[in-house]
């Protein structure tokens, strides 16, 4: 049995719909859900859903073992970013090569980096003219947004599109791809 763990930092859609596709898989377990903010969304479904919960704080995060002594206690063997938004330390991807897989809302390389999430990605992709966003599934490294790619797929920016209207298409585009392709790695994994 496979354990994953979930990091998230917002409402945790993208966490539901994982939640969601490996509720009885005969390999794959959410063992873990891990947030960094009180009060995220994220915190409620992990609750309904009766999976543990771990809090995390950013000095431990960052200059501590990030938390690489607690993910260990719950044999967590794949580590899950789905709206997470702090950078992941070295320890972590030092513990987890190749085992730690993020999603980004836009065509990575483009709009990648700090500070690019949400909207902040929307917004560029619109003032920048693209004709089309969409989303890009990739190991994590040391570096943002900079891992090897996974999978990719795109979107069409229409002439009236908003941020919040591409971000519904790039959810649409999330809740569709994300947690086939982490079942797909996973079980091709050795």
């Amino acid at each position: 049995m496979k354990q994953l763990a979930i990091f998230a930092s917002g409402t945790g859609s993208n966490a539901a719909r994982i939640i969601h596709h490996f509720r009885h898989h005969p390999q794959i377990r959410i063992g873990l859900v891990v947030c960094n903010k009180p009060g995220a969304g994220v915190l409620d479904i992990a609750e309904k859903e009766e999976i543990p919960v771990m809090l995390i704080e950013k000095e431990r995060w960052f200059r501590g073992d990030g938390y690489l002594s607690v993910l260990r206690s719950h044999d967590i063997d794949w580590l899950i970013l789905a709206g997470f938004l702090w950078k992941m330390p070295a320890v972590l991807v030092k513990a987890y090569p190749g085992r730690i897989i993020n999603i980004h809302p836009a065509l990575l390389p483009k709009y990648g980096g700090k500070g690019m999430y949400g909207r902040f990605v929307h917004e560029a992709v619109l003032a920048a003219g693209d004709t089309e966003t969409g989303i890009t599934i990739h190991y994590v490294d040391e570096l943002y947004d900079h891992g090897q790619i996974i999978f990719q797929a795109p979107v069409e920016v229409s002439a009236g599109d908003t941020a919040e209207s591409l971000a519904q298409k790039v959810h649409r585009l999330e809740h569709e791809h994300f947690p086939r392709i982490i079942e797909k790695v996973i079980e091709a994994a050795p």
